[in-house]
């Protein structure tokens, strides 16, 4: 028997989510006291917690991205966005995709040491890998806990390659590790930009950067010589995939080379939450934006099939595919490759050993 999700009132500020569905996994689950007034419940506060994981890189077999490893120092997310297809991993942890995924953040603090343990093993075969496959690698507790960053060191002391997807302009604090990294033709930043509409990122999207904050990003990494990219994602038709066209030309205006998009994806209980948060801000959207997303998911809410979960079927996904291609052509992008290389990957005291 599945319970229903256990409303809440409308999502504080700086909280995407306004419900916290109970846990696929757990027979047990939290639920708010409904005797207490909504103005008198406590704004739930972020808690940090200690990530004892002794491993950093994670194989994916998905043909539908660009890389077989993936590095996350963070699971949770506090940039707390309604539609963040990450949220359902928190429901491993014994947690809920819901506010606890916002506000529940597991730190692992000995990523970097972990990290370059691995890429220093002997049967490793130096490759790119990327950050933010799940969580985003610039979310606020990276201004506390900077492990991105010592993450970043250890590639650019080893001269790995890395390739970045974020929607935080917290990037452009480490354009000097980053610019070392593109002297060695190993990085690539992707900035991910859903909406040009600050209100609506606000809402969409609370504690990331602003729209005009990411835009800025992306012409400081461009400035500084690095490969840099902007990512439609995710595009939600009947609510921000208007915009496409505006965001593409925008971003290359500030200097981003290349482009791709990825249609809204609503996997397990983050329909919940996407379709609460719709309650609370796009009430008069809603039946529309639901509509569609089964359009492009052969009416179901969300369909796992690789090759095309990320760009959806039908008729309304060959549109959008279409309008992206027009846009891009008429923004220039997408006219050269991101190629990382592993050409100056050096192992420490490999230099000595090759004397021998």
């Amino acid at each position: 028997m599945n319970t229903p999700p256990s409303p809440l009132p409308p999502p504080p500020p700086g909280r995407g989510a306004g419900v916290n569905p109970p846990n696929r996994f757990e027979r047990l689950r939290l639920a708010a006291d409904p005797d207490c007034p909504p103005e008198e419940r406590p704004n739930p506060k972020t808690q940090f917690m200690i990530d004892a994981t002794e491993s950093m890189l994670t194989k994916n077999d998905s043909p539908d991205v660009g890389f077989s490893w993936g590095l996350n120092s963070y699971r949770g997310c506090e940039h707390g966005c309604a539609y963040c297809f990450a949220r359902p991993y928190h429901e491993y942890l014994g947690f809920s995709s819901g506010l606890d995924f916002e506000t529940k953040i597991m730190v692992k603090l000995r990523a970097p040491e972990l990290l370059r343990a691995e890429l220093t093993h002997r049967r490793w075969k130096p490759q790119p890998i990327a950050m933010s496959g799940a969580t985003d690698c610039y979310q606020p507790a990276e201004r506390q806990f900077r492990l991105t960053r010592r993450c970043l060191e250890v590639c650019a002391e080893l001269r790995h390659p890395i390739f970045i997807i974020t929607k935080n302009a917290l990037v452009t604090r480490d354009l000097d590790v980053l610019a070392e990294l593109a002297r060695h033709q190993c990085v690539g930043v992707h900035v991910s930009v859903t909406s040009l509409d600050p209100e609506l990122a606000g809402k969409l999207e609370p504690r990331a950067s602003r729209p005009a904050a990411r835009l800025r990003a992306i012409r400081e990494l461009s400035a500084a010589g690095i490969p840099v990219g902007v990512l439609v994602a995710p595009v939600i038709s009947g609510l921000t995939d208007h915009e496409m066209p505006a965001i593409l030309e925008a971003a290359a205006s500030a200097g981003a080379k290349r482009a791709g998009y990825v249609m809204l994806r609503l996997p397990h209980a983050v329909k919940d939450v996407f379709t609460q948060w719709l309650d609370d801000h796009e009430p008069g959207k809603k039946g529309r934006i639901l509509d569609r997303v089964q359009q492009f998911s052969g009416g179901k809410l969300y369909r796992s099939d690789w090759g095309t979960r990320m760009k959806g079927t039908g008729l309304l996904a060959e549109q959008t595919r279409q309008i992206f291609d027009v846009s891009v052509r008429r923004a220039g992008l997408n006219q050269e490759q991101f190629t990382l290389s592993t050409e100056h990957f050096r192992r420490p005291g490999g230099e000595q050993m090759a004397l021998f």
